[in-house]
């Protein structure tokens, strides 16, 4: 999800969609109240079992807001763009050497808390993404891309991850509780070619397979619980930037998770 050093799945297709939508200011604007200098943070939680301890987190989350844009400003300033230690700009901001075109470095506050914080994580901008895929060996040379194609690429990547939490909150709804605060995202790694056993078993019924997997590790107040997510290919972008099927599930590796899939099961076998 771009969200830590592994990017979420995202096809690189383009769409017709429409340019931003509105949002709601992020939460590191001027117009929201109770802020602390230089990052936003809420306000305690009211219940005891909510509360977060300090802990190290990845370190492009580290000063992610410094880039995010605000609708007041339009744009973070110069100084919050360098790293403070050597006045040069983080170095997964930095444009390639034969980089087409410029691309842009303001990212997006996702919906997702981070655990052990009162922030939530913030997606990669264009640039960083950019970045990561070469990193990873793509040769931009060998496709036909521009800078509309990185932005609608950005916002089917966010929208799958915004998707996935929404189906990850579905399933902790069960253990609403036992743990009132909600759930918070520890970490996550892709795993593209570690398919599940779930997506196996639908190939040999003739299913194509996932053209991505992640495992997400929440923090359900205290304890951490592992989920499944495998990414199909669901056709066309729509208007919402969304194209991908997620088949999202609690990982067999407790009891619980055992119990919270028979349940499930058998309500949709109902139902």
């Amino acid at each position: 999800m771009g969200l830590s050093s592994s990017t979420p799945a995202v096809a690189v297709q383009t769409t017709n969609a429409s340019a931003h939508q509105t949002t709601a200011p992020p939460s590191g604007c001027p117009m929201h109240e109770g802020k602390m200098k230089g990052c936003p943070v809420s306000g305690e939680p009211s219940d005891p079992t909510c509360e977060k301890k300090p802990s190290s987190v990845p370190a492009h989350q580290d000063r992610a807001y410094e880039y995010v844009e605000c609708p007041v400003t339009g744009a973070t300033s110069e100084r919050q763009n360098l790293d403070p230690s050597n006045l040069m700009p983080p170095p997964n901001q930095t444009p390639a050497p034969d980089q087409p075109f410029a691309l842009s470095t303001v990212r997006e506050e996702s919906s997702i808390p981070r655990a052990d914080s009162e922030k939530k994580w913030v997606y990669p901008s264009e640039q960083m993404f950019w970045n990561a895929m070469l990193k990873k060996g793509w040769k931009w040379k060998d496709d036909d891309i521009s800078q509309k194609d990185m932005y609608n690429i950005i916002k089917i990547h966010n929208q799958n991850n915004e998707q996935a939490w929404k189906e990850i909150l579905k399933w902790e709804a069960l253990h609403a509780a036992e743990c009132p605060c909600g759930p918070s995202l520890v970490r996550f790694g892709g795993k593209a070619k570690e398919y599940s056993p779930r997506a196996r078993i639908r190939s040999w019924m003739g299913y194509e397979l996932p053209f991505d997997r992640h495992d997400w590790i929440i923090n359900r107040c205290g304890t951490e619980v592992r989920y499944v997510i495998d990414y199909y290919d669901g056709g066309e972008v729509n208007q919402e930037y969304q194209f991908t099927i997620l088949d999202v599930r609690p990982a067999f590796d407790s009891l619980s998770a055992v119990w919270d899939r028979m349940k499930v099961a058998w309500w949709r076998w109902t139902s």
